[in-house]
């Protein structure tokens, strides 16, 4: 391009789809640049998103989301930003199309979950069935009184356990290594609430009609559903390459107008800090978006 981009967007999850939405009707020369990889994709059915009360698939919002952007001349790209420089105009990144300039780039890199131990093909024929399940914000209504298996260890094992407690009377917690790291005060409260606990290694090993089988020190359980609360690792290289600061669970810190401290840069959705849903990624999607807008036409008047 002879010019650079008003903004690069890299990553077409719900936060940088809406971003491209809405910079593009602000009429400004933007690019979506997407991996491919995104979690909202792997979604089988979400039912909390509102407008939809039967439940839309992951990929079925992107596509819609992709379709309204172009109908406004976004254009999006499929393909992997390797690397991120701060220039003294704005922003180079290189990718598979060649390096390309912009005034001003938004991260919308996402997360990536730590999977459990188990056969890859497996896993994902669990998580189409509902037998692997990842966000109990979006689905522990779909469990409701159902045998579900946490796997998980510390406080983020605990409280997914007992956050599941409220959905079924029927919650299990199980070590993912050797034996679970627990103080006194979170055995208590699992007792309190009626979870038991089993010591691993825990290793999903098979699907038998409708149940998922894990294997673990104690033997084999099967589970209606398994909820692996091993955490995840945002996409934070772009940020790292350009000096943006990180937060202490390594995702890219921002200001309330998802500002980074690198000037220029932006950061929506799952990789910085916040409720890791569909919902709310769009929501700082349409700040970032209001925010770059504002911040371009501060340093020249944004004129038709």
């Amino acid at each position: 391009m002879d010019e650079p981009l008003d903004c690069l967007i890299v990553g077409g999850g719900p936060a940088g789809l809406t971003a491209a939405i809405y910079l593009a009707r602000f009429h400004l020369k933007i690019l979506v640049i997407d991996d491919g990889k995104g979690r909202a994709a792997s979604i089988p059915c979400t039912r909390n998103l509102a407008g939809f009360p039967g439940g839309i698939s992951g990929k079925e919002v992107l596509q819609r989301m992709r379709e309204q952007a172009q109908l406004y001349d976004a254009r999006i790209e499929d393909g992997f930003v390797s690397r991120l420089d701060k220039t003294e105009s704005g922003f180079c990144a290189t990718w598979g199309g060649g390096p390309i300039e912009a005034k001003t780039v938004l991260l919308a890199t996402g997360t990536r979950n730590r999977r459990p131990p188990m056969d890859e093909e497996l896993h994902d024929d669990a998580l189409k069935r509902g037998l692997i399940r990842y966000c109990p914000i979006c689905d522990g209504y779909e469990v409701t009184d159902k045998k579900i298996g946490v796997i998980g260890s510390d406080g983020h094992g605990v409280a997914e356990a007992l956050f599941l407690r409220g959905f079924t009377p029927d919650v299990t917690l199980i070590a993912p290594d050797k034996a679970l790291n627990l103080s006194a005060g979170q055995v208590k409260e699992l007792k309190l609430a009626s979870v038991p606990c089993i010591d691993g290694p825990a290793q999903a090993v098979a699907i038998t009609g409708e149940c998922i089988v894990v294997e673990t020190a104690e033997g084999t359980h099967a589970f209606d559903s398994v909820y692996p609360a091993l955490g995840s690792d945002p996409h934070v290289l772009l940020a790292k390459q350009t000096g943006a600061k990180l937060g202490e669970k390594g995702c890219i810190t921002i200001d309330d107008h998802q500002r980074t401290n690198v000037p220029g840069l932006y950061a929506a959705g799952d990789v910085v800090i916040g409720l890791d849903q569909i919902a709310h990624a769009m929501g700082e999607g349409g700040v970032a978006a209001t925010t770059i807008r504002n911040d371009l036409a501060k340093d020249a008047p944004i004129l038709r």
